[in-house]
């Protein structure tokens, strides 16, 4: 299978839709007032095999907006440091976070011939809330992600596995977790984008995607 139908077969899969791993930490439950702490994204792609990998990652320390409300129970669970001198160096604006993440999203979505992104998440619904809510406070008009749409790997995890927690889901997929680095963005982000990728590759080798292929005459070579 050439590259271009590899492509292909990428903008065929989820209906023109570029599936990108998101994860953030944050200062609690609130998208409108708790702060984001970290942001991560994992970009796809897919191999001539028509097999799901991850592509790149790019990950940020994010600086809390002005106002925004942090719960130390959140910093408890997450183990991050606000006054950690390393994270002070590193850490972004909000802005610039999501400026750095949204470029490469785009350039992937041009490279694959998709129309936008659609947010992949471990409980999707939080990480889409805090995602549309900063997009907002920043003013950003170009969103490449679809507004509500996303795919759940809580929800795939249940369904595939019979397990909905992030660690339980990859274990049952075969993938390595570590938690004493788990609640790092960059960290769940890229065990997400393997245990997502294994669900759609394993639906894949039942059979169903090659029958979809099939009905959509995506398998014959040009």
């Amino acid at each position: 299978m050439s590259e271009a139908i590899a492509r292909e077969l990428m903008a065929q899969r989820f209906r023109s839709f570029l599936p990108v791993v998101v994860d953030l930490e944050t200062g609690g439950f609130n998208p409108e007032g708790d702060a984001i702490l970290e942001i991560a994204a994992v970009t796809l792609t897919m191999d001539p095999e028509g097999n799901l990998i991850p592509d790149a990652t790019y990950a940020y320390h994010v600086t809390p907006f002005e106002g925004a409300n942090v719960e130390q129970s959140a910093l408890d669970f997450t183990g991050i440091r606000l006054d950690d001198p390393l994270r002070r160096q590193v850490a972004v604006s909000e802005a610039e976070a999501l400026g750095e993440i949204f470029r490469p999203v785009r350039k992937s979505i041009k490279a694959h011939g998709c129309t936008r992104a659609v947010l992949v998440g471990h409980n999707a619904a939080f990480d889409h809330g805090f995602l549309n809510a900063a997009v907002n406070r920043c003013g950003i008009k170009r969103n490449p992600f679809h507004p509500f749409s996303s795919f759940d790997t809580a929800s795939l995890g249940g369904l595939i596995y019979g397990q909905t927690v992030l660690a339980r889901a990859c274990r049952a997929a075969g993938i390595e977790f570590d938690n004493s680095a788990a609640h790092s963005a960059r960290y769940d982000t890229e065990r997400t984008a393997e245990l997502f990728c294994a669900m759609v590759n394993r639906y894949k080798d039942l059979g169903g995607w090659a029958l979809a292929q099939r009905e959509q005459g995506l398998d014959e070579e040009p």
